[in-house]
């Protein structure tokens, strides 16, 4: 099979010749730059800087020689602009603290405070405050809140939206349409499109990483709270962004047609680790209509499947999703409560299919031996592995300082089953 035809196996709930493998097709199933230089030494391949393509999490770009070495079977087309809202263009020598040699787009443009602090600004514009910083030592960008005063009375859904939410303009589509084609014809991997945001409430969008002066609720805690403080602003938000998104699919589907095989859709986690953040009821009331209504779009209009990002414990949620129309659960925690792997395989595996749980990168691929990953990457594949519906990858984004003997040992285990 080629990759494109193992995914699509794998995705519409039948058995490919092998488990499938992403790794760097989506912003939560990549690799952070560190550990990426230490993989491409590990696999005898040419040492050079690597390509830093999402800067909030320091992801590494997954060169063709990697994947072809690991039988990667994805690759991601991605929206034209990051999280700060700069193009991946015009490349420049940066690097990390622990002195990995980095690409990084030209508005990556920092400054260090007297702590050596690094700061990272919207649009790469520092005549506004920041709204990344790295920690002295550090392998990532925390969100800088830059909350203003909040006066109840005048807080306005759609200021909030137009600040984050657009209708994609013409360049967009053009360089969507032109990549997807590239991709299409000159790979045989499945493409995994990650350029519609319809992620309402992801929390890692609140603090508005790209917007010089946010407007509005901008505080996480204050955003949580605001869903029983500020309903219908929260709701107003949420109907608008919801408008933005089906013009963006329609028009994005007019660009990219079938070439694409997944639309991420949502990256908004509902889990923690010991149980849902938020009550189902409120699910409920918030989101799931949204997502129905999303999901019902692309399912009437194309033939993508929807992948959607939650993290933690998500199983009191999976009904709903399953009714809204989700077909693709990421990033399967199973360290968390109610995630046991053989319970969702059994009682979800025809409905859901699950792109993740690979290994724990909280604790055994960081900290276990090289026969501990083995052992659970094993178990992974031979329990959602059964009749399709799933695709390995490690159980969100592959971390910094990991040992690279457990990475290659994990890579081998995909690459056996």
């Amino acid at each position: 099979m080629t990759s494109r035809e193992r995914i699509k196996k794998a995705i519409n709930h039948q058995t490919p010749d092998r488990i499938p493998l992403d790794l760097g097709s989506t912003l939560v199933t990549g690799i952070q730059a560190s550990t990426y230089a230490k993989l491409r030494k590990a696999l005898g391949l040419k040492d050079r800087p690597v390509k830093v393509v999402e800067p909030y999490q320091m992801l590494a770009g997954v060169e063709q020689d990697v994947t072809e070495k690991l039988r990667v079977d994805t690759i991601g087309l991605w929206s034209l602009t990051t999280l700060f809202e700069f193009k991946n263009e015009n490349w420049k020598p940066w690097r990390l603290f622990d002195g990995t040699k980095a690409l990084v787009p030209e508005k990556f443009i920092t400054t260090k405070d007297e702590e050596g602090n690094i700061y990272l600004y919207p649009q790469g514009d520092t005549t506004v405050s920041p709204s990344g910083k790295m920690p002295k030592g550090g392998y990532y960008f925390d969100a800088v809140v830059r909350q203003e005063p909040i006066d109840d009375k005048k807080l306005d859904p759609e200021e909030w939206v137009k600040q984050r939410y657009s209708v994609f303009s013409e360049e967009h589509l053009r360089y969507l349409e032109k990549t997807a084609d590239s991709l299409y014809k000159s790979t045989d991997l499945s493409i995994v499109g990650e350029f519609v945001d319809a992620s309402f409430g992801d929390l890692a969008l609140v603090p508005g990483l790209g917007i010089k002066r946010p407007k509005g609720i901008r505080d996480p805690i204050l955003w949580y709270m605001a869903h029983i403080e500020h309903p219908d602003y929260i709701k107003g938000i949420f109907e608008l962004q919801c408008g933005i998104a089906l013009k963006n699919l329609e028009l994005s589907y007019q660009a990219v047609g079938n070439k694409i095989d997944v639309i991420v859709l949502s990256g908004a986690d509902f889990g923690a680790q010991n149980g849902p953040f938020i009550s189902p009821d409120m699910y409920r009331e918030f989101y799931k209509a949204f997502h129905k209504k999303i999901n019902d779009w692309v399912h009437k209009n194309t033939p993508w499947k929807t992948f959607y990002h939650t993290c933690g414990s998500v199983f009191a949620f999976l009904d709903d999703f399953v009714e809204t129309g989700v077909d693709i659960l990421n990033p399967v925690q199973t360290s968390a409560k109610d995630m046991d792997p053989k319970m969702l395989k059994e009682k979800y595996g025809d409905k859901l299919v699950f792109w993740g749980g690979g290994v724990d990168t909280q604790k055994t691929l960081p900290f276990g031996t090289p026969e501990e990953v083995k052992k659970e990457a094993t178990e992974r594949c031979l329990i959602f592995g059964q009749g399709g519906g799933y695709v390995f990858s490690a159980i969100h984004n592959i971390q910094s300082k990991v040992p690279i003997q457990n990475l290659i040992t994990m890579f081998q285990v995909v690459r056996e089953s």
